[in-house]
């Protein structure tokens, strides 16, 4: 006996993980797959017979209109991005494949969730630059700043200085506490050292306990004293009562200026780094 492929269709369509959409000539939803519930949280009742328009992101409605035109016309596209807002009011990142049908007069559209997608290379996109544990600049995007920072100063004719940060003792809070704790003291650090600067200047984390700040545009040597100053004074407040138990570590901060201590950023890098060294001998031999 053969089977009735017809008869089958309308299981196999509410059947798809992906929703199928159709939408008349006016942008109502005339059949929308049971599969809505889960992308956007309405049953298919609710959402028969409402613009599909009321769905989407407002910040998405442009291109989507420049889009819905051209699958109208004719011209299917099977890699369409945009944002809808669930029921729940969070945001669904979807992708289309659509075309016209002219039988139909309607559009048929199937939709696919891709926001865990989307998140994950968003997420590639921010490793590249920050660093995954204080969500700190890494250091390639610290060289990137400073070189673009001493083009802009160069050419302004104005100065910049660069601090290099390290942490005292750092070690033995890995193991006294175990490393689980030093990475939580170092993201305390990470938030304190951040808030002390700037936006416009760049807090990174280049490795273990180093850190370094690129101070944009500084006015004078006192204005970069005083950023030294805030960042010594938060970095040795106490800890949280959810790291009670860990004593606060101090730090040594080594500083270099452009142009005084160097043009290029090698140069400061060095220099910076040597002022640092010789704190960090100046504190060991005061223990």
């Amino acid at each position: 006996m053969p089977v009735d492929l017809q008869a089958l269709y309308p299981r196999l369509i509410h059947l798809m993980l992906d929703t199928v959409f159709v939408v008349d000539r006016d942008n109502q939803i005339v059949f929308v797959s049971d599969a809505c519930e889960a992308l956007l949280g309405y049953r298919a009742c609710e959402l028969v017979g409402t613009p599909i328009t009321d769905y989407m992101h407002p910040d998405d409605l442009a291109i989507t209109r420049a889009s819905i035109v051209k699958v109208m016309n004719g011209q299917p596209h099977y890699d369409f991005r945009n944002r809808y807002i669930r029921k729940d009011g969070g945001i669904v990142h979807i992708l289309w494949a659509a075309c016209w049908s002219d039988e139909a007069e309607a559009r048929i559209g199937v939709a696919r969730d891709v926001t865990a997608q989307r998140e994950a290379e968003e997420e590639l996109r921010f490793l590249a630059h920050h660093d995954p544990l204080t969500r700190l600049a890494n250091r390639a995007m610290f060289n990137e700043r400073l070189e673009s920072a001493l083009r802009e100063a160069h050419r302004q004719g104005t100065r910049l200085a660069l601090l290099f940060v390290d942490i005292n003792d750092f070690k033995g809070i890995n193991d006294v506490h175990g490393h689980a704790v030093g990475d939580q003291v170092l993201c305390t650090l990470a938030r304190r050292l951040e808030a002390c600067m700037e936006a416009t200047d760049t807090v990174a984390r280049i490795g273990g306990d180093e850190f370094t700040v690129l101070l944009n545009d500084i006015a004078s040597q006192d204005a970069v004293a005083e950023k030294v100053a805030c960042a010594l004074t938060a970095m040795a407040a106490p800890l949280g009562a959810e790291l009670s138990g860990v004593k606060m570590p101090s730090c040594s901060i080594g500083v270099a200026c452009y142009p005084e201590d160097g043009r290029d950023a090698d140069a400061l890098l060095r220099h910076a780094d040597g002022h640092m060294y010789r704190i960090k001998q100046q504190y060991s031999a005061q223990r």
